[in-house]
């Protein structure tokens, strides 16, 4: 140490903030403290640091070592295939740039194939490569629809390193069994324990867990607690039984009806509804086979409609909301809300003995129509009845596609989820081949992936005419970008041959015929890439 640093240390407390402030300021505005103003004043600062720092570093204590980081969990399941580890690291790389609209290239968005990827690795059974982790979760961080899958695949050294890193916090509260003190779903005691002094996150993800395996002993624990909890709470615990719901939980739903919250009676009343043999469904069906009937002394056989005059304490007792919805009369409001949640099997012995096909073609007296058929299709969705949803979308070639009873495309969507794969892929190719893609997004998106050979063929023959029509390319965008996730790969050699420019009808939009050869290459090489993300996932054949 220089004589003037040994002078500076020497008559210098150790006023650190001081000296940060005066440099972060600059000694032409402030003087160090202890040092006089001059042109040596910048020195004398950094030899005042420089002791400082000494100072500081010599008096400070050793600490107690931490306890040693225990080892991540194994893995048992198999590793990936060195093909597909190199391509998981691929898509994790891949990062989109804001959109922007216009047009995206011919290349593919391979974020976009890490869902279908995750999917078909977690099919295989394999587990994630350890050095691919940290980037997958901070995949699933930025997008919270691949975190059930990118867990899953992830396993449970990815829970390890989301305790290290509060970045990945989210990975503790999505994964069950997630949280540190979670317990094993065989301890009794550790359940009980973490039910009555939990975080209401890890309280939420026991119940659900727990609903998974043993549902009475799920159901028993909200019992427990159920009069203690506060009422956005019960909502969410009451929404746990959804799944796996059953007759047995029909006892503590109708004490539920009478709780203090009216969300609480509404989802207690709703889950009740789909049990068709439970006493509310048979006191919903009782009210709403009051409400309608066939007038048989017509010249064709009509429904007639008398929608109730009041809302009584018993009908709200029993999730009926008595004040309707601005623009909406009562008495149809109220109606709507019977029939929707009587059971379905109801009408046919209600209705002259009819099917559900005969009972929506009947006509309707008095422009009930529209509100009778509206609450049979939301009907049909909660009680998720193939027959009564086949009945109400009607022929996916009728005018407009509306059916006797679906109003929007929402509606058909959900009446679609109703029926298998197949049958669903079948109407929506109905619905594409008389009326185009214009209103198809919707519902090919309740259609499983990948798209069935019939749909496929549809979605394309219908892109080739839009493009030969001159239509305005960029409306077709989002069903494009369906496509390249949906159709199936074996698709990609029947396309080449809309690989070329089209000739340009004079009213097409500007640049149409580039922008659909762009698309098509991209939809071409997309499939051909998901295709050879298939086979790298095989199970590698042993060294001879």
């Amino acid at each position: 140490m220089s004589r003037t640093t040994a002078t500076v240390a020497a008559s210098l407390p150790d006023h650190w903030e001081q000296l940060v402030t005066t440099a972060l300021l600059g000694t032409d505005r402030r003087t160090p403290p202890g040092v006089a103003p001059g042109p040596q004043t910048p020195s004398d600062l950094l030899d005042a640091a420089a002791a400082a720092t000494v100072r500081r570093r010599a008096g400070l204590c050793p600490a107690r070592p931490g306890e040693r980081l225990r080892p991540a969990p194994e893995d048992p399941r198999p590793p990936l295939p060195h093909a597909a580890a190199r391509r998981l690291a691929a898509l994790l790389a891949d990062r989109p740039g804001a959109s922007g609209g216009g047009r995206r290239g011919a290349a593919p968005d391979l974020m976009e194939l890490l869902p279908q990827w995750l999917q078909a690795a977690n099919a295989r059974g394999y587990a994630a490569p350890p050095q691919a982790l940290p980037a997958l979760l901070d995949a699933a961080r930025g997008r919270t629809d691949l975190r059930p899958a990118a867990l899953r695949f992830a396993g449970p050294r990815a829970l390890w390193l989301a305790r290290l890193n509060p970045d990945w916090r989210f990975a503790l509260r999505a994964a069950p069994g997630g949280g540190p003190s979670a317990p094993d779903l065989r301890d009794p005691q550790g359940i009980r324990r973490l039910w009555q002094e939990g975080l209401f996150a890890e309280r939420v993800t026991l119940l659900t867990a727990l609903r998974s395996r043993d549902a009475a002993a799920a159901r028993a624990l909200l019992e427990e607690t159920w009069a203690t909890e506060r009422a956005e709470d019960r909502l969410m615990f009451l929404d746990s039984l959804r799944a796996g719901l059953a007759p047995d939980d029909e006892t503590f739903l109708e004490r539920a009806l009478a709780d203090r919250s009216r969300n609480v009676r509404e989802t207690a009343a709703e889950l009740l509804s789909a049990l068709p043999a439970s006493a509310l469904a048979a006191r919903m069906a009782a009210r709403a086979a009051a409400c309608v009937a066939v007038d048989r002394t017509r010249d064709v056989p009509t429904i007639v409609v008398e929608a109730p005059h009041e809302c009584d304490a018993a009908m709200e007792r029993d999730g009926v909301v008595a004040k309707a919805p601005a623009g909406r009369g009562e008495r149809s409001w109220w109606l709507g809300q019977l029939v929707e949640a009587a059971p379905l099997g109801t009408w046919p012995g209600r209705l002259g003995g009819r099917p559900p096909e005969e009972i929506v073609a009947l006509p309707v007296a008095d422009d009930w129509q529209g509100e009778l058929h509206a609450a049979w299709c939301r009907a049909a969705v909660r009680q998720r009845d193939a027959a009564w949803s086949r009945a109400l979308l009607g022929e996916p070639s009728a005018p407009e596609a509306g059916g006797p009873g679906a109003v929007s495309l929402a509606e058909r969507a959900r009446l679609l989820a109703a029926l298998d794969a197949g049958e669903r892929a079948a109407w929506v190719a109905g619905f594409i081949e008389t009326h185009g893609l214009s209103e198809a997004f919707q519902l090919l998106g309740v259609c499983a992936v990948p798209w069935a050979p019939p749909l496929g063929r549809a979605v394309v023959d219908a892109l080739n005419i839009a493009r030969d029509a001159g239509s305005y390319p960029w409306s077709f965008s989002g069903v494009m970008g369906l496509a390249e996730r949906c159709l199936d790969p074996s698709e990609a050699s029947r396309l080449d041959a809309l690989l070329a420019i089209p000739d340009e009808p004079e009213d097409a939009a500007p640049g149409a015929g580039s922008y659909w050869s762009e698309a098509f290459q991209r939809l071409v090489t997309t499939l051909r890439l998901r295709g050879a993300m298939l086979a790298e996932l095989a199970p590698e054949e042993p060294a001879p």
